[in-house]
């Protein structure tokens, strides 16, 4: 009997040497709060995935949502974060800086497509022509994200308004929102993946890069109001959207311009090392933004700033993956 009890202390002691150095290493990892744009998901989990192969002691924890929120999470919420990516990098000018941001780097741009499936209704007959015929068809399920919370809420309004500019059809965009129903207006765009790929929705506006990651059919629309080409920003211009701003009761506009993400370093955050590095990585040709690409969103390289004073507020670990430029 006291020969089995010896046994088992020993079993257990070696057990427990064995794990809890285990656990105390695991614990000791460097936790890094990343709060992102629904339309980076993909991506960020594969730059996540070789950061930490890259750096095993910094164990990456990201956020995914509409934009507007995940910022409005950090500067009205106060939750902690490390960085920020925004779809639309004004997000962070007006949500972020200069009070809980120094710069605002633009790194990626996306263009808006129409997905479906082979289920969903006239998915035969659908074209870069007829869309638009299609969507305002009665029993004909179609939907997009809170322009209140995610850009590409707001970014779809603005592609409705374009195509009855560039198409000449007065009172289009109306026509096509008023045969679409509330209820398929969702907090972010990429929950509008699974509802397309159920067949509960027939159509669902996306960012061209959601599209190719989720293997989803698209319709590409042309470059004047897919918000896609920097070069139409002209024409981008004459589509506006209203938005609640910051204080509720307030409103804010927002006008057309072509798609453009930004990413930021939150001041004061937990982990500045860690972030400093995950951003390098993110920033660099041969890591973040080579998946970026491979992913269909085209990255900038090098990256952008507005302004030199801006480029002087970058940490020096990664400012040579900038350039400064309008």
């Amino acid at each position: 009997m006291k020969k089995m009890k010896f046994i088992l202390f020993f079993t257990i002691a070696i057990f427990a040497i064995t794990i809890i150095p285990l656990s105390v290493n695991a614990g000791s990892k460097t936790k890094l709060t990343i709060f992102h744009a629904g339309s980076l998901t993909v991506p960020f989990a594969k730059i996540e995935k070789d950061f930490e192969a890259k750096y095993p002691d910094i164990d990456v924890q990201r956020e995914a949502g509409g934009s507007t929120k995940m910022a409005r999470m950090i500067s009205e919420v106060g939750k902690p974060a490390d960085i920020m990516a925004a779809a639309d990098y004004k997000v962070i000018d007006n949500n972020l800086i200069p009070k809980f941001a120094d710069f605002n780097i633009r790194f990626a741009t996306n263009q808006l497509v129409l997905c479906y499936t082979d289920q969903s209704k006239f998915a035969k007959e659908i074209n870069a022509e007829n869309w638009y015929k299609i969507l305002e068809k009665k029993g004909v399920d179609w939907g997009h994200s809170d322009p209140n919370l995610d850009p590409c809420g707001y970014r779809t309004l603005m592609v409705l308004q374009l195509a009855e500019k560039f198409y000449n059809i007065k009172g289009l965009a109306k026509k096509l929102i008023d045969n679409r129903p509330k209820k398929n207006i969702r907090p972010k765009a990429v929950e509008l993946v699974n509802l397309v790929k159920t067949g509960n929705m027939d159509y669902a506006w996306e960012y061209l890069s959601v599209a190719i990651q989720h293997n989803l059919k698209y319709i590409k629309m042309s470059e004047h109001i897919n918000l896609g080409n920097y070069k139409y920003d002209a024409f981008y211009k004459l589509a506006n959207v209203k938005v609640t701003g910051k204080k509720p009761g307030t409103w804010i506009t927002k006008k057309g311009k072509s798609c453009t993400y930004g990413i930021t370093l939150i001041k004061n955050c937990p982990h500045p090392k860690a972030a400093k590095l995950f951003l390098k990585f993110l920033l660099s040709p041969d890591h973040g933004l080579k998946t970026l690409k491979e992913m269909g969103q085209p990255p900038f390289i090098p990256c952008r700033v507005p302004t030199k004073t801006m480029a002087d507020k970058i940490p020096s670990e990664f400012a040579n993956l900038i350039e400064v430029k309008e």
